[in-house]
């Protein structure tokens, strides 16, 4: 299993941050990149507790679909999403929200396993690891830059 975790800074309050981080559209708006579209389930708005949504986004060449469902959330501090259908063994992805004196940290624990055994855990190594990391910091700085803007 991969574990990746990312901590964000964001001088905006938890409520604001955390509304950005299930935002359905912030997240296609942030990857432009990979051409990530919500196609199927919520696809516009804030994602809530057992709705799930199917995201098809280019990467590595490749247009990929991948479903994922929002198995908890407490507002306005936790959230996971975790992947029903996609190209992954397991994918689980935990948000996780403080409260700090100049505003919000902002925690994403990621953990995944690959398929095709050794194989997959090559490819991971050499590739999707930093990919993933890179998506998520990318979207991270997309949403620090958009709630701070509207503080």
């Amino acid at each position: 299993m991969t574990k990746i975790q990312l901590i964000t800074n964001i001088e905006a309050p938890i409520e604001i941050v955390f509304n950005a981080a299930r935002s359905i559209d912030l997240h296609m708006d942030s990857a432009t990149h990979t051409k990530e579209k919500a196609i199927a389930g919520k696809t516009s708005g804030l994602i809530n507790l057992y709705e799930t949504v199917t995201w098809r986004g280019k990467h590595f060449g490749i247009t990929l679909k991948h479903q994922s469902k929002i198995t908890s959330l407490r507002f306005p501090t936790y959230f996971i999403d975790e992947m029903v259908r996609g190209h992954f063994k397991s994918f689980k992805h935990q948000h996780v929200f403080k409260e700090t004196k100049n505003g919000t940290e902002m925690i994403d624990l990621l953990e995944y396993k690959t398929p095709y055994g050794f194989l997959g855990r090559f490819f991971d190594r050499l590739f999707l690891k930093d990919h993933l990391t890179q998506f998520l910091s990318t979207r991270n700085q997309f949403i620090k830059m958009k709630t701070e803007e509207t503080t």
